[in-house]
């Protein structure tokens, strides 16, 4: 599928989101108004090399994480720290119900092979120690989404730096303000 196909259905994607979140029944609570007006600045959903690569990050860290809504949260950190919304919202979706087990078990090997070969110490809560397999568990998972969140930054960076027409280095706004200066 050539790259313009792609443009086309992000945007259409980002227009239909932002409707969504512009409904008028959404407008009458006054919470929503708050996070609506942060949800839709237009710099988190250009698709730019530097934050798309911090959603990717924000994404697959979250995407490791046993936890609820995960994609509430990558949204809610995208936000925060002001990176592409939804390609953060996307990179959720790698811990879907089929690859769900998978990653929980080699999650699992991996914090128990950690503790065993690298003398990694069971966390402590408080004054209880947690069980093996649990302890096993959190720094499995806590490891993954670390290590896939350092993996996917520099990954986007060297898919942009080989298809640099797909991901460009700069926003549109920050690209029509060299062009000006520029002139």
């Amino acid at each position: 599928m050539p790259p313009r196909i792609w443009k086309v259905r992000y945007l259409r994607l980002v227009r239909k989101v932002h409707r969504l979140i512009r409904h008028r029944r959404l407008r009458r609570f006054e919470w929503w108004n708050g996070i609506r007006n942060r949800l839709l600045d237009r710099s988190l959903w250009h698709p730019c090399r530097d934050t798309v690569a911090g959603g990717m990050a924000i994404g697959f860290f979250f995407a490791m994480m046993p936890m609820p809504m995960q994609t509430l949260a990558a949204a809610a950190i995208a936000v925060r720290s002001r990176v592409n919304v939804p390609f953060a919202v996307a990179a959720c979706f790698v811990s879907n119900p089929l690859t769900e087990p998978f990653i929980r078990i080699s999650q699992f090997r991996l914090g128990g092979w950690l503790r065993e070969n690298l003398d990694v110490t069971v966390p402590r809560v408080g004054q209880l120690s947690l069980p093996q397999g649990v302890a096993d568990f959190i720094i499995g998972f806590l490891l993954a989404g670390i290590f896939l969140a350092f993996i996917a930054y520099p990954l986007v960076h060297a898919f942009s730096a080989i298809l640099p027409d797909t991901l460009p280095i700069r926003p549109p706004a920050l690209r029509r303000k060299a062009r000006k200066s520029a002139n």
